[in-house]
């Protein structure tokens, strides 16, 4: 017989077989005990399937119920659940339970947790069995289900050990030796204390800085004539560098304040005297401009008693010099004031042992990577020693003075530059020597975890904040649904909140204009902060956002152009460089690259671009005004329209501009006219003193004394209300 003839009856055979089991299970009750696995020996593939032992006579009948549905029994079911132990009406919670943890804590299932989810405030549509839940929320459902909740005990986590380098005790004062002062020189922007450090040390420094204008701190070490060295520290003068200012007088031992002699005292030189006062530093006043015909340094000392600083002559403490830093004039009697009062304070520092020191400056070099100024306050640098700083360390490769010649060590009291930091360390860092690079591993793992944790607790003081604004939110809603069922209240918060969702994609649409996305680029960290501290004071979000998207020091590179890019942006570069390649890319992407070396030019142009992503602004420009005389109206096909019989009072209607009405000084219409006549011709303008018949684009009754105003709409730029202070 033909093959395929004999599969096919087999097939029909066992279909029969089936038709005919399943009929027996309609009329005979089965014992659910007697279901279990059986290996058909006709079909050894077929296993694992389940029919009564009875039924195993029948081998087709086997062969049909094994390519049936599997049918699992209740007590099967059951046995695959797995058992939890309930809970006799009490729950161990802890924070940050998952719904599935939840439910199996209290033995229950998980869509009983979601129908006791429905009296809060979650969205369950974008719930999970693995997602978090609020303790508040934890808390509730345990309550709406009849139950107790208790926290459960948390395991004490071992205390870390502190592992931070710290400063070594105060030194024996037998090994201590004389050092030399450091000393800030502090004033108002143009005072002249660049020019005052360049004549003392006889270089150009101030030819060299855009503007005239300090824009970054610098530590210089001076050879008087005298023998005697003496660290200079000259800070920016400039609004912006407030904080480079309180820097440097937190490091130095005498503050020399430049006031001009014929400006006298301005804003930073008030501000000077508050940083030395701050610090605790003493003051050595020093009159620059004094070779010009209308200084007065008579007019400066009576000008500074006000601020408590109160010269020799006047019975005060403060030594006074009068100068001329631009020809020379009494600068060595200013260096032999500044020697005296060190000689006075018996400057002396501990040459031994591990280093201690502070960053002046920081920045990253193109050739020499992350490099800083620092000054040495105890011990002796030297090649090869570990620092930390911060959240970096170093191995110090080589160390240049201020000129930037290589030097092997570096005493107390002596400005030098440190290459070999592993990250750029921040201005203002304490630097520490360590005993080993193992140890400075150390030091950084402490810091780093000391710092994730103080960030933890304070991130879970603002959650906790915000969970307590939303839940009070959260109430007051309810309270105003407190009547509704839950079905009925879910409804009104739908139709509430409709519009919110239709709304999201233009609100995004129009949020993306209104956002300055900046990147901002400097060549010293000092830089950099001075300018990130004056976008602090932005606040006109409500106008345009300003938003901050990367900062740091060295040159424009390629990674600052596809940030840019990627957040329709603008790169801002202060005292930096970017190559031809890097501008074309910057080109050809649509991203602009601000090069600045004067900080409020940067910030001048940064206002620019704020006020070229604010809207414009509509105004409107009176062409001319008629009044309401008379009041009359016509049929046009099957309506009335409304005309009102007008005076021209002054300019003229133009029936191509724009219209509105105003009755008792409120504007009740705005439109355009739907027709203009004089005399029953129709007229394109009608001047003043012309009498005149018109009507709206929209039925509006008319009333005598109305008045119609025609005018021009003009969109006009807007600026920014944010003002940077300078």
């Amino acid at each position: 017989m033909n093959r395929g003839l004999m599969l096919k009856f087999e097939n029909l055979v066992q279909f029969r077989g089936a038709c005919r089991q399943l009929r027996t299970l309609s009329y005979r009750k089965v014992p659910r005990a007697q279901w279990k696995p059986v290996q058909s020996s006709a079909h050894p593939g077929w296993s694992g399937l389940l029919y009564p032992q009875f039924w195993q006579k029948d081998k087709l009948s086997s062969i049909a119920l094994s390519q049936c549905r599997h049918l699992a029994t209740k007590e099967e079911t059951r046995k695959k659940k797995r058992k939890v132990p309930l809970t006799k009406g009490e729950v161990e919670i802890r924070q940050k339970m998952t719904v599935e943890e939840l439910a199996r804590a209290m033995g229950k299932d998980i869509d009983h947790v979601y129908e006791a989810l429905l009296y809060t405030d979650i969205d369950l549509d974008s719930l999970e069995p693995d997602s978090v839940l609020y303790e508040d929320h934890i808390k509730l459902i345990v309550k709406k289900s009849g139950m107790k909740y208790k926290s459960a005990k948390l395991k004490e986590e071992k205390e870390r050990e502190n592992r931070d380098a710290v400063k070594r005790p105060p030194a024996d004062p037998a090994v201590l030796t004389p050092r030399p002062p450091v000393v800030t020189i502090l004033g108002h922007v143009d005072h002249g204390k660049t020019t005052l450090l360049d004549s003392l040390r006889k270089t150009q420094v101030a030819a060299m800085e855009a503007g005239g204008i300090t824009q970054h701190i610098g530590a210089f070490l001076v050879h008087l004539p005298s023998g005697e060295k003496i660290t200079f520290l000259d800070t920016p003068g400039h609004a912006a560098f407030s904080a480079m200012r309180a820097r440097g007088t937190h490091v130095t031992d005498i503050v020399i304040l430049v006031v001009a002699a014929e400006d006298g005292v301005m804003q930073q030189t008030i501000e000077s005297i508050q940083h030395a006062k701050n610090a605790g530093v003493p003051l050595i006043l020093a009159i620059n401009k004094c070779d010009k015909p209308e200084a007065d340094p008579e007019r400066v000392k009576k000008e500074l008693l006000a601020h408590d600083v109160v010269c020799e002559e006047f019975g005060g403490d403060v030594q006074a010099v009068n100068i001329s830093a631009l020809k020379g004039e009494n600068l060595m009697v200013l260096a032999e004031a500044t020697v005296a009062l060190a000689e006075m304070l018996e400057l002396k520092a501990d040459s031994t042992g591990l280093v201690e020191g502070t960053v002046i400056e920081s920045r990253k070099d193109k050739g020499k990577g992350p490099v800083t100024t620092a000054i040495v306050q105890r011990g002796t640098l030297r090649k090869g020693c570990v620092l930390v700083a911060g959240k970096t360390w170093a191995k110090v490769r080589f160390m240049f003075d201020e000129n930037g010649k290589a030097v092997d060590t570096a005493s107390p009291g002596i400005p030098v530059e440190i290459m070999g930091w592993k990250e750029v360390p921040s201005a203002g860092d304490e630097i520490l020597e360590v005993e080993s690079e193992q140890r400075a591993h150390e030091v950084m793992a402490w810091r780093t975890y000391a710092e994730q944790q103080e960030r933890m607790k304070r991130d879970a003081e603002v959650i906790e904040a915000k969970q307590k604004e939303h839940r009070m939110e959260y109430e007051k809603k309810q309270q105003k649904l407190a009547y509704l069922s839950w079905r009925q209240r879910k409804a009104a918060l739908y139709k509430a909140n409709k519009h919110l969702m239709f709304s999201k994609p233009k609100e995004r649409t129009e949020m993306d204009k209104n956002v300055l996305s900046v990147i901002v680029k400097g060549d010293v960290d000092g830089s950099v902060e001075a300018i990130l501290n004056i976008l602090d004071s932005y606040d006109a979000d409500d106008e345009c956002k300003l938003d901050i998207i990367h900062f740091g020091m060295g040159d424009i590179s390629e990674t600052d152009v596809t940030l840019a890019e990627a957040f329709n942006g603008v790169v801002f570069g202060f005292s930096v460089k970017a190559n031809e390649s890097i501008k074309q890319l910057a080109a050809k992407k649509g991203i602009k690259i601000k090069l600045h070396n004067i900080i409020y030019k940067l910030i001048e142009d940064l206002k620019d671009e704020l006020n070229n992503r604010l809207p414009p602004a509509v105004v409107e420009n009176t062409i001319g005004e008629a009044s309401v005389l008379d009041i009359f109206s016509v049929t046009v096909g099957k309506s009335k329209v409304p005309v009102a019989g007008c005076r021209v009072q002054k300019g003229l209607l133009d029936k191509k501009m724009r219209f509105k009405l105003i009755r008792n000084d409120d504007v009740i219409w705005k439109g355009s006219l739907s027709s203009l006549k004089h005399h029953k011709d129709d007229v394109p303008v009608i001047k003043a003193g012309m009498d005149c018949g018109l009507s709206l684009d929209k039925y509006i009754e008319f009333n005598i004394g109305d008045k119609i105003v025609c005018y021009e709409e003009k969109e006009v730029q807007q600026t920014t209300s944010w003002d940077p202070g300078f």
